[in-house]
């Protein structure tokens, strides 16, 4: 008598990844539009992804979870003042490369 394996597919919910579909369409679109998809989609898709979780733990978005089905929603507050922080890195960095480009050039 064979001995059966433990190990077999078992149908799993869906993939967190696919449940993001109709946000990450709207990315897509977008870098699209400024030439900015490259990469592959898939990749895209996994970054996209990685984002949005930052942004959980961050607390700028919250996360419902409903048996299988996960609803993300952006805290307005906490958007505003990330966007703020993110715009102020930005200006910092640009301003750390013109003096790196003067100082070269």
């Amino acid at each position: 008598m064979s001995k059966r394996s433990g190990i077999s597919f078992t149908r799993r919910a869906p993939d967190n990844i696919t449940e993001f579909k109709p946000l990450f369409d709207i990315i897509l679109l977008n870098l699209r539009e400024r030439n900015a998809a490259s990469g592959g989609e898939e990749m895209l898709r996994l970054r996209a992804y990685e984002k949005l979780q930052g942004l959980v733990s961050q607390g700028a978005v919250n996360r419902t979870v409903t048996g299988v089905t996960k609803k993300y929603k952006g805290v307005g507050p906490r958007m505003v003042a990330l966007r703020a922080e993110m715009k102020a890195l930005r200006a910092a960095c640009n301003e750390r490369a013109l003096a790196k480009a003067a100082a070269a050039g």
